[in-house]
């Protein structure tokens, strides 16, 4: 595996740390996040919905 080199320090950030903060508690957004919380992603038929406990996420190569 490649090594994986970091960002400069001098880099901006686009985002704050937590998007949530921005986020009013009145916002629609906060109901489609409740909805899609409780959905039951792997009844549904979606594979590798469970992350492994330790190490990077799981993606396929294109290579």
């Amino acid at each position: 595996m490649a090594h994986l080199s970091g960002h400069g320090r001098s880099l901006l950030l686009l985002l704050p740390e937590g998007v949530d903060d921005d986020v009013s508690p009145g916002n629609p957004v906060r109901v489609i996040k409740a909805f899609v919380d409780v959905l039951d992603v792997a009844a549904a038929g979606f594979a590798r919905v469970r992350p492994k406990a330790a190490g990077r996420a799981t993606i396929r190569p294109t290579s």
